[in-house]
């Protein structure tokens, strides 16, 4: 089968019972490019009765599929893996257009843990396995077995949309489930449309997978809340995410959630701080800072806070800026005007309060483009955990640097807050760096790196604010997976009366 994965093909078309269609309403919505702040695509604007359909598909398709044999169903992954990778240069410049993503983010990134994740989806159909329990009672045989929930609603974000949506489609589907995927609204495409095309093409039955592209305000609660989904897969904002597991709780669906972030970047005095910048280098300006897990604050001991200031404001200004399509650039556009507003808000906030600005602060302007996206990496020094670039999850290629007496100190101020998803230390001895780690409130540390990090085959989940459930590995198995008890009385057995 032909795959168009371009910016150019035709992706106007819903995604339901096997079948690409216009939306009931005939209507579509425009898709924009970050970098030129041109549309480049149009995608279907879909009702709630576009949303019903899909669910009905859901519905009807994973009864059958639940009965698939384990070889079948990995078989439909490992095909959809190998047309992933087929295509890893097209859908890398297709993140580029749609996602703002520069490549060297993107294709190290996005692409590669997407296959990884489908390939840890692979492994699912053989890890389904119940279990024999002994019984209290004469003659009974106790059977317990891992079956599909159901319909496995998915709801993705823009920022990493082929690799977030990935690690829950794939699974979901390895383990004998029916998908409805809502891609995000800004990226509908890496998001969404892009799966149907991929899991249509690998020989997945109709139903399967349904994709549902609109406007979150319009059919957003609809499907969060449809009665026929049996699973809530939603990562995003914490705000939008409760809204979402209330719609899901009301039909006593499962929600998976994962949501914001406040993430530190814990430098002691004892650092290796060439080791320290380059991973804050990393960790704060990769996909413009547009990350979950990226580093939302730097917490940097006294002693070494001038010299470590300098040093990351020269490796900021040293960053190659503009738009993903420029070979070479590093820090590409944000995503749309509402966010870039948002971030560069918080920093004249932050500097009203008293921070100083070192770099940064501003848009940079493109060739041929009005009102570029593009935001210079920002380094403010000088900042308290009470002001609005180090509160509130920036989400934006902004480095607020934060000083700390002691670890003792620093330790209390990483927990000052409602999230906790992420979070990296460097101590210059392991050792040291795992004794802080044990501290910090949150439900993924990493010593001597930075914290954005991501293997399919270990837990990802956060505490607090930061989600509820978890992905990856058995995590997410047992989110789309429930048991059924089933006891086998071989003999007759005595009853009181």
């Amino acid at each position: 089968m032909e795959l168009d994965l371009s910016p150019d093909a035709d992706w106007s078309e819903l995604y339901i019972d096997g079948e690409w269609r216009s939306a009931e309403g005939g209507e579509t919505i425009a898709v924009e490019d970050p970098s030129t702040r041109e549309t480049f695509a149009r995608v279907a604007r879909a009702t709630e009765a576009d949303v019903d359909a899909a669910y009905e598909a859901a519905a009807a398709a994973g009864e059958e599929w639940a009965e698939a044999p384990p070889a079948q169903r990995e078989e439909v992954i490992h095909e959809m893996l190998d047309l992933l990778e087929g295509h890893d240069e097209e859908i890398v410049g297709l993140l580029a257009t749609e996602a703002g993503g520069v490549p060297a983010a993107m294709g190290g990134t996005s692409v590669h843990l997407a296959a990884d994740q489908a390939a840890e989806a692979a492994t699912v159909p053989r890890r389904m396995k119940g279990e024999h329990a002994a019984s209290n009672i004469p003659g009974k045989e106790n059977v317990v077995e891992r079956i599909p929930s159901g319909v496995v609603t998915v709801i993705s974000p823009w920022n990493f949309p082929l690799n977030l949506s990935m690690r829950a489609v794939a699974p979901a589907i390895a383990a004998g489930n029916a998908v409805v995927l809502k891609p995000a609204t800004n990226t509908p495409i890496t998001g969404g449309l892009l799966f149907a095309k991929l899991f249509e093409a690998a020989g997945l039955p109709a139903g399967v997978l349904n994709v549902v592209t609109g406007r979150g305000s319009e059919i957003g609660d609809r499907v969060a809340g449809h009665p026929e989904s049996d699973v809530v897969a939603f990562t995003g904002s914490t705000p939008v995410g409760r809204r979402v597991a209330s719609k899901a709780a009301e039909n006593l669906a499962t929600p998976a959630m994962e949501l914001g972030g406040n993430n530190v970047h814990l430098v002691t005095e004892d650092a290796d701080l060439d080791q320290a910048i380059d991973a804050a280098v990393f960790g704060s300006f990769v996909h413009q800072g547009q990350v979950c897990i990226s580093i939302n604050r730097h917490l940097v001991q006294e002693s070494v806070y001038d010299e470590y200031v300098a040093r990351l404001t020269e490796r900021a200004e040293s960053l190659p800026v503009g738009s993903a399509h420029d070979e070479g650039v590093v820090v590409g556009p944000i995503i749309d005007e509402s966010q870039r507003d948002e971030m560069l808000e918080y920093v004249d906030e932050t500097l009203d309060a008293g921070a100083t600005l070192e770099t940064g602060g501003h848009t940079v302007d493109l060739d041929g483009v009005d009102d570029s996206l593009v935001v210079a990496p920002t380094v403010l020094s000088d900042v308290t955990n009470d002001m609005s670039a180090a509160c509130f999850e920036h989400f934006g290629p902004i480095a607020p640097v934060i000083p700390f007496s002691d670890v003792d100190e620093a330790v209390e101020l990483a927990n000052d807050t409602e999230y906790g998803l992420s979070g990296s230390v460097h101590a210059g001895d392991v050792g040291a760096g795992r004794r802080i780690a044990d501290r910090l409130d949150t439900g993924m540390v990493h010593v001597n790196d930075q914290p954005i990090n991501d293997e399919a085959h270990v837990p990802f989940s956060g505490t607090n604010a930061s989600g509820m459930g978890g992905y990856n590995t058995d995590e997410f198995l047992n989110e789309v997976t429930e048991t059924k008890w089933i006891s086998l009385q071989h003999e007759p057995r005595e009853y009181p009366f």
